[in-house]
């Protein structure tokens, strides 16, 4: 039976040029084995990058960026624009399946500003994802390569971190498997050793014992809440290693951590 396998994909891997072409290498081979890969991506740096040349000064919230209406612009002609593009034309300098989109694509990914809007501005999360496009487009053998903005019932556009954006679709499309690409080999221990399997209860004692802090937490948190939803698996893994995606969905090698309930 295919299986669907979303794909958060951000880091380093994402601006390294060997890597970025390993990557897409990667999705090709997932494909050929009638996997079916749904990637949502990130932007971060390149968002940093243009801001400045802008001259729009950067704010960080929690390692949320804050973003105004000015900011939301260049987050949005980034994201949906160069950063996607660059990612479809890599996959399809080896085959022409992907498609790059955004979340406000037939409304896919309907956001909600959080809470803190003073303070964050265009930040959102995601209210509901309607995955009619992302089936469209895999159930015809493109592959979707999604930016993650998202619209409001206000109309506004809302800037959605990747991690939260790649756990609602993953949700939303009963995902076989969620890969989380980071910076970082996965969830350490207390001894800065690898784990590579850790559940919740787990996970609430190593965030109560300050072992697991930072940006990590959100990324567990995206984590359980796919599995809560329905989502089979769960992975956060080292971007930085070339051939990590195949080495973990098509050689079943014990890379990353596996998040479970």
């Amino acid at each position: 039976m295919e299986k669907t396998i979303v794909i958060k994909y951000g880091g380093h891997a994402m601006t390294d040029e060997n890597l970025k072409e390993n990557f897409a290498r990667n999705i090709i081979a997932l494909f050929k084995k009638k996997i079916k890969p749904v990637i949502v991506h990130g932007g971060g740096p390149q968002i940093n990058n243009l801001l400045m040349r802008l001259g729009i000064v950067s704010e960080f919230i929690n390692g949320l960026r804050v973003t105004d209406k000015a900011a939301m612009e260049v987050v949005e002609m980034t994201l949906c624009g160069s950063v996607n593009k660059a990612i479809v034309a890599q996959i399809n300098k080896f085959k022409p399946i992907a498609v790059g989109i955004s979340g406000k694509d037939a409304n896919c990914i309907s956001a909600k500003q959080l809470a803190d809007k003073i303070k964050l501005g265009l930040v959102g999360e995601v209210k509901k994802v309607n995955p009619s496009i992302i089936n469209i487009l895999i159930n015809n053998n493109f592959i979707p390569v999604i930016a993650p903005v998202g619209i409001g019932e206000d109309n506004k556009t809302y800037n959605i971190n990747a991690d939260i954006a790649a756990s609602g679709i993953a949700a939303a499309l009963c995902a076989d498997s969620l890969i989380l690409i980071t910076d970082v080999d996965g969830i350490l221990d207390k001894a800065g050793e690898l784990l590579s399997r850790v559940n919740v209860e787990k996970i609430k004692q190593m965030i109560d014992q300050k072992i697991i802090t930072a940006g990590m937490i959100p990324k567990i948190k995206c984590a359980v809440s796919a599995l809560n939803k329905g989502v089979k698996k769960v992975s956060i893994v080292n971007g930085k290693k070339p051939n990590i995606i195949s080495d973990t969905l098509m050689f079943g090698n014990n890379i990353g951590t596996e998040v479970t309930l």
